[in-house]
């Protein structure tokens, strides 16, 4: 029985209703969950890292699993299954195979007359048309707004997370939409040949769609993956050891999965195996009838039993709020820009203006020593300050509008600075704070500065005009919707109809992902053409 009194002013009312048993259980139960998942995720050292599967992208976007994507590019007229079972149901063999009969169909069946014009320069095999035409599709999908309704609030709470980074085998963009300001590894080889900082970090092991070669399609693809396994998963202890994982859109069961993990066991030896348990967190999605759990499970390998913790709720919001709750005093990205700087100056023997060392030498007592980072808007050092700003900093400043810094100084020290190092930078915003808004102006002015003038749209591009009959009748917004990076660097200034603010959006959301593409200096020219555009004369 339950009594709930409700007061006014003039009386109190008094309600009684009976209730079940079961009522009392399963409150308790999901009471009992919460805060076993608060404890699981919220009260560690660390902050999560994600592993993320290609179940997510299902979930979120309704993105096909794998046979179900391969299935739609079978354009031969031989059904999937044909290709499945002559590779004796190997997917990756599958994937093999079809994309040959799609490479021989691409290069002589009219109707890819267009993208072979944009693309055939870029085929390295035969295994490249499908890459093309299957990253085409996935950009397509990866888009927030083919979230379900009744996601959207999981969604909002995850993308409110400062997890450490992410780590996925997915190809689409979902997660560099969610994370914006996170930087983005692609392909393993990237990964393994850079210095990740392990902090606000995206690992795109498997590839991803702005970049066709990196996908991670065929079988041989996987010996070639699977052979640096080992060299991955040396790379992956630390976070494994030191990071509770979880791990979305992902089975116990999964062969990529288990393979990696047994990589990692085998890295840190039996002896230190008990440092990954409770480590590992997997969701399931399949609820039990009487609620959310929380069980620990097993993975075996060989002789080692794995412990592992295992979710089973169909609403991931509690997970993510688990998460959510983890606390820190600087958010990842900020923590990641520190441990950058350092990491640089540890690196490079070089000094840097930036940094300052006060009386080093004559200190005794190093207990007494304090580091202190300091972040800010350089101008509060002065125009010494002003030689060190980069292009990037200025192509940031640009689309962001997040360094306030001085106009005058940026023309007088910053662009003189720089005039040797590159032909494309946000020349007209500057001009216009100080007051230049037109051709007279810039000329009465004195500035030397015609290297970075531009008079016409025509001067940013290097395509031509035929490469936009694929485009034709779209608006701004749905080209870079549509558009691979490749074309938006090359076709944007030739499409009269995107406007300075589609363009300027795009930026927006897509500038960390562009700071790692290999088109990152093509985007020099196109941010160069958004200022043309936005604040030109």
């Amino acid at each position: 029985m339950l009594v709930f009194c409700t007061e006014s002013t003039l009386c109190c009312t008094f309600i009684t209703l009976d209730v079940s048993p079961s009522f009392f259980r399963l409150l308790t139960q999901h009471m009992n969950f919460q805060e076993e998942l608060t404890e699981l995720l919220a009260t560690r050292t660390s902050a999560p890292f994600l592993f993320v599967g290609s179940g997510f992208s299902r979930r979120y976007i309704g993105l096909e699993d794998w046979d179900g994507l391969l299935s739609k590019f079978c354009i031969t007229g031989k059904p999937y299954n044909f290709y499945k079972s002559s590779a004796n149901q190997d997917t990756p063999k599958a994937a093999r195979l079809l994309s040959e009969d799609y490479y021989t169909t691409w290069w002589n069946d009219e109707q890819f007359a267009e993208v072979r014009a944009l693309h055939a320069n870029s085929i390295l095999d035969k295994t490249s048309p499908l890459r093309i035409a299957i990253c085409d599709h996935i950009r397509v999908a990866s888009n927030l707004k083919n979230i379900p309704l009744e996601l959207i609030k999981e969604i909002e709470i995850l993308r409110n997370c400062d997890v450490d980074g992410i780590i996925t085998t997915n190809w689409d963009l979902l997660l560099e939409s969610l994370f914006p300001k996170y930087r983005v590894f692609v392909g393993q080889k990237e990964l393994l040949f850079s210095n990740p900082l392990s902090v606000a970090e995206i690992y795109k092991i498997h590839g991803c769609s702005t970049r066709p070669e990196s996908l991670v399609l065929t079988d041989v693809d996987y010996r070639d993956y699977n052979e640096r396994n080992a060299y991955l998963a040396s790379k992956l202890i630390t976070i494994f050891v030191e990071n509770p994982i979880v791990f979305i859109g992902y089975s116990l069961s999964d062969p990529n999965i288990r393979s990696l993990i047994k990589s990692i066991a085998s890295c840190i030896g039996g002896e230190n195996i008990q440092k990954l348990q409770n480590n590992l967190i997997f969701v399931d999605r399949k609820e039990a009838k009487d609620g959310p759990t929380i069980e620990t499970a097993y993975l075996q390998f060989d002789e080692t039993q794995l412990p592992v913790k295992l979710i089973k709720t169909a609403d991931f919001s509690a997970v993510y709020e688990a998460i959510s709750k983890f606390q820190r005093k600087l958010p990842a990205r900020v923590l990641r820009f520190c441990k950058e700087r350092v990491f640089e100056l540890v690196k490079n023997s070089t000094t840097d203006k930036k940094v300052a060392v006060v009386d080093f030498e004559n200190i005794d007592d190093l207990s007494t020593v304090e580091v202190v980072f300091g972040l800010g808007i350089l101008d509060k050092f002065g125009e010494q300050g002003y030689t060190a700003i980069t292009v990037e900093d200025l192509f940031e400043d640009l689309v962001m509008e997040n360094k306030k810094f001085d106009a005058q100084k940026i023309i007088n020290v910053t662009f003189q600075d720089l005039s040797l190092q590159t032909k494309f930078i946000p020349i007209y915003k500057y001009l216009r704070s100080v007051g230049i808004t037109s051709m007279n102006e810039y000329k009465s002015s004195g500035l030397k500065l015609d290297k970075f003038i531009r008079t016409s749209a025509n001067d940013f591009t290097t395509s031509s005009p035929f490469a936009l009959h694929r485009f034709q009748g779209f608006s701004g917004s749905k080209f870079l919707e549509v558009a691979s990076e490749s074309e938006i660097v090359s076709l944007s200034p030739l499409l009269s109809c995107l406007t300075h603010q589609e363009l300027g959006k795009y930026l927006v959301e897509n500038l960390e992902s562009i700071s790692t593409s290999k088109y990152k200096y093509h985007f020099r020219r196109i941010m160069a053409y958004f200022d043309w555009l936005k604040y030109g004369f």
